[in-house]
C-alpha cells in the first residue's frame, strides 16, 4: 500500500511550497493536485493552474511522485496539453503521473465556458481525449480526426523521459471508462459513488473493484499491470479527521485490493476540515510501516 495526499491549488506559493515539501518529508508517496478552473464551494476564493503549481512542485521536492487528479477534457485540448505534459515530467526528472477523468458536466467547469464545452456524450470525448493523448506521448508527427479534437502534424519532441509515455491513472466507475482503464490504464482510480453512510460508500467500493477485475479478465489484462487508486474526497467521513480513522481507511482499501490511496490535504474550515497535526502523526505513526 502507497499513501499519497491531495493539495488543492488554493494556496499562493508561499504558502503551498512548505506543504509540498512537507508531503515529501512525511514520507507520502505520492502528492496531487485537482485540475479545475474552479471547484465547488471553493470557486469564490483563491485557485491557481495545476500545471504551473506541479512544475513549482518539481523544482521544491526530489523524491516525491507527482500528478493531478484528475486532468479534465472540460477545458484541455489534447494537442497543446501534450506539451505541457512532457515539460511537467521532464522537471521532475521522470515522477510525474496523469489522472484523467470524463470531466463533470455540471459544475464551474462548464458553467464559466457559458456551457460551450457540453458534449452529447461525455465517455466518447474521454476515450478520444486519452487515445489521443497516448498518440501524442508515444510518437511523433501525429495526424489524427476524430468527433471531438484535430491534430495535423503534431510532433512532441523531446518525448517523455518516461518511456514510452508518463504512466495513465484514468477514473473510471461505468463500462465504458473501465474498458479504457483496460487498454490505456497504468492505473485506475475512482472516488466510489454518492453514498449517506461510510458502510454503503464501501460497499460500492467493492463493487467497483469487482467490475474492474471482469474488464481486466475480459481484455486478458494481468490485474497486476494496473494501479488502484482510492481517491477518498467522497466519503461520507473525511478519512483524515482522526490517525485511527486514516489506518482503518488504508485497512479497508488494501482488503479491497487498493494499492494506492490519496487522502486530501486537511484544511482549516469548510470541504475536508481538519487538524494539519494529524499529518505529523501520521508520518511518525503511520507511513513508516506501509510497504
Amino acid at each position: 500500500m502507497k499513501a499519497g495526499i491531495t493539495i488543492l491549488p488554493e494556496y499562493p506559493w508561499a504558502e503551498a511550497k512548505p506543504r509540498w515539501q512537507a508531503a515529501e518529508r512525511y514520507g507520502f508517496a505520492h502528492a496531487w493536485t485537482f485540475d479545475h478552473v474552479g471547484w465547488r464551494a471553493l470557486v469564490d476564493g483563491p485557485w491557481f493552474g495545476s500545471v504551473p503549481t506541479l512544475a513549482l512542485a518539481a523544482e521544491a521536492t526530489s523524491r516525491i511522485e507527482l500528478g493531478m487528479l484528475v486532468a479534465s477534457p472540460n477545458f484541455r485540448h489534447p494537442v497543446p496539453f501534450a506539451r505541457e505534459l512532457v515539460t511537467l515530467d521532464d522537471v521532475s526528472g521522470g515522477r510525474f503521473t496523469l489522472g484523467v477523468g470524463s470531466g463533470g458536466m455540471g459544475g464551474y467547469d462548464t458553467k464559466v465556458f457559458g456551457g460551450t464545452n457540453l458534449v452529447a456524450s461525455p465517455a466518447a470525448r474521454y476515450a478520444e481525449f486519452v487515445e489521443l493523448l497516448h498518440e501524442l506521448l508515444t510518437r511523433d508527427n501525429v495526424t489524427w480526426t476524430g468527433e471531438y479534437y484535430r491534430a495535423v502534424e503534431a510532433r512532441n519532441l523531446p518525448g517523455c523521459v518516461q518511456r514510452p509515455r508518463i504512466p495513465f491513472v484514468l477514473a473510471a466507475n461505468g463500462p465504458k471508462a473501465l474498458r479504457l482503464v483496460a487498454r490505456f490504464g497504468e492505473g485506475w482510480i475512482t472516488t466510489g459513488t454518492r453514498q449517506d453512510t461510510l458502510e454503503s460508500w464501501w460497499s460500492s467500493l467493492a463493487e467497483l473493484s469487482e467490475r474492474l477485475d471482469e474488464t481486466l479478465a475480459a481484455h486478458d489484462r494481468p490485474r497486476a499491470e494496473v494501479r488502484r487508486f482510492l481517491q477518498t474526497d467522497a466519503a461520507p467521513v473525511f478519512s483524515l479527521s482522526s490517525v485511527e480513522c486514516y489506518r482503518d481507511f488504508l485497512g479497508r482499501a488494501e482488503e479491497l485490493g487498493f494499492t494506492d490511496v490519496a487522502a486530501p490535504w486537511p484544511r482549516a474550515s469548510g470541504v475536508f476540515a481538519g487538524d494539519e497535526a494529524i499529518l505529523e502523526t501520521v508520518a511518525a505513526e503511520v507511513l513508516p510501516g506501509l510497504a
